[in-house]
Order: C-alpha cells, then sequence, then structure tokens
C-alpha cells in the first residue's frame, strides 16, 4: 500500500525550491523547511515502498520506505537519520552520499539503511 500523502506535492515543490533558493536554510522559514523535508519524505517513499528501512529527518518526520523484510515493532534494524539541510541536500543531488556519510551528517545503520543508490531523487 502506498505511502498516504500529507502534503501537497505543488506545495511541497514549492517549499523546495525556495529552500534551494536559500543560500543557508536557517534563512528560509520554518514551516517552509518543515514542507520541504516532509514532501521528499513522502516522494521517496511513493517511489521506493516498502517498510524496511526509516528515514528520519528529526523534528519534521520520518518515513519507512524501501522493499525488503517489514520491520513491525521497536527500533528498526534499518536506520537513516540526519537534519534537514543534508536532507536536502541529498535528495536534490547537491550532496552525495558518500560526503554525507564521510562528513557525520547521516548516520545510517544496517544493512539496507545505504540510499547511495537511490538518491538523489530527480527529478522532484
Amino acid at each position: 500500500m502506498p505511502a498516504r500523502r500529507r502534503v501537497d506535492p505543488a506545495d511541497g515543490h514549492d517549499a523546495l525550491e525556495v529552500c534551494l533558493a536559500a543560500a543557508d536554510l536557517t534563512e528560509v522559514p520554518r514551516p517552509v523547511v518543515a514542507t520541504a523535508v516532509r514532501y521528499a519524505l513522502e516522494e521517496l517513499a511513493a517511489r521506493h515502498p516498502g517498510r524496511s528501512v526509516e528515514v528520519r529527518v528529526p523534528p519534521f518526520g520520518a518515513v519507512q520506505c524501501v522493499e525488503g523484510p517489514m520491520h513491525k515493532r521497536g527500533t528498526p534494524p534499518n536506520v537513516l537519520e540526519t537534519d534537514a539541510a543534508t536532507w536536502i541536500g541529498l535528495v536534490s543531488g547537491r550532496l552525495e552520499w558518500a560526503a554525507a556519510r564521510c562528513s557525520g551528517s547521516v548516520r545510517a545503520s544496517g544493512l539496507r539503511a545505504d540510499l547511495g543508490a537511490i538518491l538523489p531523487l530527480t527529478p522532484l
């Protein structure tokens, strides 16, 4: 079953464009950043449905995605967690997966938590 969209795709795309145009996300109003992050999370879940990986971008949202063994309770075995600026950079292609991992701005655990093959999400 595909993830239910909570962010209108047009609103999400517009918010993402505002974030990408800014030199720094601290210049962007928090509700706009939240919309952009949630839109990109929902887009990831729509393009790569499943429940084997949990992607977290606190405090804005989290989704489960990627086909594989389904996780039901407790802490998922495959988790990726990052901040909003890193997430927007990854999904837009402005930041490469390997660079984000090396810098420590992405914390990923589990065999399936390497999303380098599916990021960036182009076109968004």
